[in-house]
């Protein structure tokens, strides 16, 4: 059986009998960033960028050593490095600040049918508020985004090309570098949603050239709650704060106020820094070892267990070329959620709904599905269990009569 030299650093599935095959919605958090986040609240308690005594410096100097980190590891500089909450928060940020100043009637907002919720919602409603077009890429086939596709709807009067990296269902790969390379052709601002991509490959923004981006720390071994908004500086200088309060000015007067420079002017009040303090521990993780290691991995596990869940009967498959860890799939004739209850007293942790897509569950013309995604910590041993399950859920399905 083959070892995995991961696995024993992350106790949620070596302390327990589960096979945790969700890690699309939430990765699990290894020893490492369990430690970092206990150290802060144990020992250190403070806030940031406020006091001078030792507990107060060492917050500030770790969370602001986590902004140094993630510049590094996406090769941007950290005066380009926002913390949010989450992609979530960082993409409306984008839609808020920059989407609401500069466009207009008329203007067109391209986006796709493969967006998660948190990249097409927040540039739905600047469409409506602003009197702008959203124009949806057409998918091929297999659902994907194509060059030809993209290219089909570009126009002169694109503003914004907003846009997933990975889908977050199908786990398809857009080719992003050469969608933003025609975008800037006609001078629109691309704003990317790297949730799903930065644990799964080496992220260079000097070389993508996107003007944003965004993903979530706890997609990718970090803590919930904190969120990374890169945007070239050039942008962010001229960006509004959406959020006003502590820590964000420079001088307050009786009727106006002075914001400090970015990234800082994005960043009122206590942040969460002992969740920037764990991403910042998960940066040093994945700089530990080797990620295309690790991918190789999972794809090797997503091909095994494809090829053996496609000889179910009674199973369909939504994304037979994924290439990520994620397969979506239903048991014929049985909901999503009834479905996934039955894994759910087996001990195999997967997600069932829409996935924060409904657009990718309307164009598969389905309410919902189930989804098991595959990381570098699962093990073949993790994907037998998944596949005997399943085989043992469609025969208790059928015998109930559905």
């Amino acid at each position: 059986m083959e070892q995995n030299i991961w696995r024993a650093d992350f106790p949620q599935i070596t302390e327990k009998d589960m096979i945790y095959l969700d890690s699309a919605a939430s990765s699990l958090k290894p020893n490492s960033v369990i430690m970092a986040v206990t150290h802060y609240d144990h020992d250190l308690s403070a806030n940031i960028h406020r006091g001078v005594y030792k507990e107060a410096y060492e917050a500030t100097f770790l969370y602001e050593e986590t902004r140094e980190k993630v510049a590094r590891f996406i090769n941007a500089i950290p005066e380009e490095i926002v913390f949010t909450r989450g992609a979530t928060a960082a993409l409306n940020l984008v839609a808020l600040s920059y989407g609401l100043k500069n466009i207009h009637p008329g203007d067109e907002i391209i986006v796709s049918e493969l967006e998660h919720h948190s990249s097409l919602l927040p540039w739905q409603n600047v469409a409506l508020k602003t009197g702008a077009k959203l124009v949806y890429v057409p998918l091929d086939s297999e659902g994907r985004i194509t060059i030809a596709n993209f290219e089909s709807v570009l126009s002169d009067h694109t503003k914004v090309v907003a846009l997933t990296y990975i889908s977050n269902v199908l786990g398809y790969i857009t080719p992003i570098a050469e969608i933003i390379t025609l975008a800037h052709a006609k001078k629109a601002i691309t704003v990317i949603d790297a949730a799903q991509a930065i644990e799964h490959m080496p992220v260079d923004v000097k070389t993508l050239k996107c003007d944003f981006l965004a993903f979530s720390g706890h997609k990718m071994l970090g803590p919930t709650g904190i969120g990374i908004l890169y945007g070239k500086q050039e942008y962010l200088e001229i960006m509004e704060p959406i959020e006003v309060g502590g820590d964000m000015n420079d001088n307050v007067n009786k009727y106006d106020a002075e914001w400090k420079d970015s990234p800082y002017k994005f960043e009122a009040g206590t942040m969460p820094i002992a969740s920037a303090i764990g991403l910042g521990t998960a940066i040093d993780y994945w700089q530990e070892h080797n990620i295309m290691a690790m991918e190789d991995h999972v794809r090797r596990l997503r091909k095994y267990t494809y090829t053996q869940i496609k000889k179910i009967p009674g199973i369909t498959i939504y994304n037979p070329t994924s290439e990520t860890g994620l397969i979506a799939f239903n048991i014929d004739g049985v909901h999503a959620h009834d479905a996934s209850s039955y894994f759910a007293e087996h001990n195999v942790c997967l997600r069932a709904g829409h996935h924060c897509a409904q657009l990718v569950m309307k164009w598969l013309n389905i309410e919902a599905c189930l989804r098991a995604s595959l990381f570098f910590y699962n093990t073949f041993a993790d994907c037998d269990r998944f596949i005997d399950a399943t085989k043992n859920a469609v025969k208790f399905f059928h015998k109930m009569g559905f």
